[in-house]
């Protein structure tokens, strides 16, 4: 046995190696945290977490427990074994001062320490505490309870023993400096879908959060609180994603094991939808931009899947020639791998660039596959038919492709006739507006800012791409005109989702429904479309939604708009004084075409006044979760998620 498997589990002051200092992280805090609205305030939880992430996938820990406090503060903790506390020797302080304080300080730079760590940005937890108005750090280590306090990452006191413990872990609790942040407001959704991702992701670990504030609790007084927990990993995450989908095979085809000194997990079923769904994550982070692990991924399954269907004989009858993408479509697929020095890359930092990973992956998913194949045939008999189906799918979306390409701008062909377009044309500053009906878009279009407004109507409800095949998604009419409209193209055959977005015209796509129940439905479908089809173009920030108002309210010569039932009272109340509330007109707006041009400019499109609402996807398993869930065939679960969600049933934006 070498010393270094003799010592990996001695986590002393020592291993506590010192890259840099805290400057500037107050300063440019989105160079650490990618930004200081939402994403990075949330962006904070997952830096601490990763700290305990970090003890469980070393085998020290096996519970984290996440609390939302009155005030939004947060509380981190866990079972493992407490950040060192001991004097370093080289900077003379104690290691828990300089974990907290110092940038790039922490076990996880010295690889007898850990051999993998999460985090995307390794900032750290002294990221969060230079952020952090106040920020506790409680270590039960030794037998023993240490705390430093801190304020806006400077240490209060020295590290200092308060009391005795038979425990061991480590608590953390933080308050975001409101001075930084554009809100300081946590949403209790967005972490309980990230600690059931990250529950899944490392099986065997206890996940639990509970949202303690008072504006949380239901009539009945209890804050909402869960607790995750999956023995099956990856196995039970497809299951979860696939759980609004009809299943094509019996059994989740799986793999967890090492190749070439990584650790890979991989999952992943078929089921009968026409969608593509593969989620790669590199030590817990989610690479939506991919990189060599999932190439790895798709070479192993492409080429073992068409060695056996020419070896089955089950394609000597077609004459059509099979593509990568017919080999996934119906597959939902999740690949996990563990990557000692991960390099990423990218527009958002999110890409895997290691090449020692793409040829251990692909070898590990060619033996996985190839062994489920053998021993499943009626599975494997019904997979290769489903790509054989899906290879003739793909000759009639080319075709329908190549019509929308025809169509397009590119090609000189003009604009689609119901588009009012903009005289302006630098796509930074332009914006098109999709709005629902000819009625509404006739409004919008007498309301606009011609400069730099333009308006796209759409007829009714679009199609639900999560149940169509993709050549009918090609050939519908009002898609056609989206594509053409924005002046993006649709891919190849190699990859026929793929989006050229270098001619996009406009770098606000506003989506512009009625404030009801059908005009949430139609909203949702053309969000589903973007996310199946469009997904660069949510991932640069392209896509929001409008927020038009519900009410108009009248008292004399005044008047204000509502944009939900408290304001609606909130106003009444002002406007009334003492009269009587009787003496308030109230105009309810069933749609966008009840209001004239001017209410329209004036509440939705006017920048200086409008609420828009930036879609983004910060959790792509749980994005995916809903939209097979609200636009899927299986009745049952969605009825199941409106009346979970009935207070709160949109998509999160």
């Amino acid at each position: 046995m070498s010393e270094t498997e003799i010592n990996k589990d001695d986590y002393s002051a020592d291993n506590i190696q010192i890259l840099e200092g805290l400057e500037a992280v107050r300063k440019r805090p989105a160079m650490y945290i990618g930004d200081v609205g939402v994403k990075g305030l949330h962006h904070l939880v997952y830096e601490v977490i990763d700290n305990s992430i970090d003890e469980a996938m070393a085998g020290h820990c096996d519970t984290i427990r996440v609390s939302i406090n009155e005030g939004n503060s947060i509380t981190v903790e866990d079972n493992g074994r407490g950040i060192p506390t001991a004097i370093h020797t080289k900077e003379k302080k104690s290691a828990l001062e300089i974990v907290m304080t110092v940038l790039h300080a922490g076990g996880k730079f010295d690889k007898d320490t850990y051999k993998v760590s999460g985090g995307l940005h390794g900032v750290g937890v002294s990221c969060v505490n230079a952020l952090s108005s106040d920020l506790s750090a409680v270590v039960h280590r030794d037998g023993k309870i240490f705390q430093q306090e801190y304020k806006i990452g400077i240490p209060q006191y020295d590290v200092k023993e308060i009391g005795t413990s038979d425990l061991n872990g480590t608590i953390v609790t933080f308050s975001p400096d409101p001075s930084i942040f554009e809100e300081v407001h946590y949403n209790y959704a967005t972490l309980k879908a990230r600690m059931r991702e990250l529950a899944f992701l490392n099986k065997g670990l206890t996940i639990s959060i509970a949202d303690n504030r008072e504006e949380s609790k239901d009539e009945e007084g209890n804050s909402p609180a869960e607790t995750f927990h999956s023995e099956g990993g990856l196995r039970e995450f497809v299951k979860f994603l696939d759980k609004s989908r009809e299943p094509l095979i019996e059994e989740v085809i799986y793999m967890d094991g090492e190749k070439d000194g990584i650790p890979i997990e991989v999952a992943m079923m078929y089921n009968s939808s026409y969608t593509e769904n593969i989620l790669a994550y590199v030590n817990n982070i989610n690479t939506h931009e991919g990189g060599t692990h999932l190439t790895g991924f798709r070479r192993g399954l492409t080429t073992t899947l068409k060695k056996y269907a020419d070896e089955s004989g089950l394609l000597s009858k077609e004459k059509i020639e099979i593509a990568g993408d017919d080999f996934r479509e119906g597959l939902t697929a999740i690949i996990s791998i563990k990557v000692g020095e991960p390099q990423f890359e990218g527009q958002t930092k999110t890409k895997l660039g290691n090449r020692e990973v793409q040829a251990p992956v692909s070898q590990g998913v060619s033996e996985m596959l190839t062994n489920y194949l053998e021993e499943h045939p009626a599975d494997s008999k019904r997979i290769v038919e489903k790509i054989i189906i899906a290879a003739r799918a793909r000759n009639a979306a080319r075709k329908a492709r190549e019509m929308v390409q025809r169509k397009s701008v590119m090609t000189g062909s003009g604009l689609p006739g119901k588009l009012a377009d903009c005289s302006e044309k630098d796509p930074a500053i332009c914006e098109v507006f999709l709005v629902e009906g000819d009625s509404a878009g006739g409004t919008a279009k007498q309301g606009r800012d011609r400069n730099f407004q333009a308006i796209m109507p759409l007829r009714g409800k679009i199609l639900n791409v999560e149940k169509a095949m993709q050549h009918k998604i090609f050939e519908n009419e009002e898609i056609k005109n989206i594509y053409t409209a924005l002046g993006v193209r649709v891919g190849t055959d190699e990859d026929a989702k793929a989006l050229n977005t270098e001619k996009l015209r406009y770098h606000k796509i506003v989506i512009m429904c009625d404030a009801d129940v059908d005009g949430a439905h139609i909203e949702t479908l053309i969000l589903t479309f973007f996310f199946r089809y469009m997904k660069e173009l949510i991932d640069q920030g392209f896509i929001y939604i409008a927020t038009p108002p519900l009410y108009l309210l009248k008292r004399g010569a005044k008047q204000e708009y509502a944009w939900n039932d408290d304001q609606r009272d909130l106003i009444i109340e002002r406007l009334r004084g003492n009269a009587p509330r009787s003496s308030v007109g109230i105009q309810r707006y069933k749609g966008l075409g009840e209001m004239n041009a001017t209410q329209l400019w004036d509440t939705t499109m006017n920048p200086e006044f409008r609420t828009l609402r930036q879609v983004t996807i910060d959790n792509a398993a749980e994005a995916d979760s809903i939209f097979s869930t609200l636009m899927g065939d299986d009745v049952p679960p969605r009825r199941s998620f409106i009346e979970e969600n009935a207070k709160y049933a949109t998509i999160d934006t």
